[in-house]
């Protein structure tokens, strides 16, 4: 991704801040969440439906939302990117969270969950790092695994960079 103007990297975090905020209020209430799951489950191995199944249906219903944004912008994106979007948060499914756990969760920076890792904090700090263990565990492709492991951090990746994009403004 090209080096952005600083107005524009203010209105990116702006535009970030907000999608948090939407995906916050609608994390309250696992009734709210509609997953097109059959859709989802369509670009995916029979592996990685296990793991993307076993996700709370406001993180697959997240997930959903996230890659159709992708894929709005990106038709042509890799079958792996699209899989890593739809499994990208999937290492929060280690451990559920209660609905005060997810407010905290979601108005904690992750660079200060992973100063102060303990319990919720911890799973929000390290989620793509479990994402891609739980991944490879359970036999996903490995290039899924790996863009899930930098969808925070993409390292030079510019699937990886797309794909924390595409979470940030979600």
């Amino acid at each position: 991704m090209p080096t952005l103007s600083i107005p524009a990297r203010v209105a990116r975090k702006v535009r970030g801040y907000a999608g948090k905020v939407g995906r916050l209020t609608r994390s309250l209430s696992a009734t709210q969440a509609k997953p097109d799951d059959r859709w989802a489950c369509s670009w995916l191995t029979p592996p990685e439906r296990r793991v993307y199944l076993g996700m709370d249906a406001r993180d697959r219903d997240h997930a959903c939302r996230v890659t159709r944004h992708l894929l709005r912008d990106h038709p042509a994106a890799a079958p792996d990117l699209v899989a890593a979007a739809l499994l990208h948060d999937c290492g929060k499914s280690v451990r559920p969270y209660r609905v005060a756990e997810r407010v905290l969760v979601g108005v904690v920076p992750n660079r200060l969950a992973r100063l102060v890792p303990l319990g919720p904090l911890a799973v929000r700090a390290y989620h793509p790092e479990l994402g891609a263990e739980l991944l490879a565990r359970a036999g996903a492709r490995s290039r899924v695994a790996r863009l899930v492991a930098r969808h925070h951090h993409a390292g030079g990746d510019p699937d990886a960079a797309l794909l924390h994009h595409y979470d940030d403004l979600e």
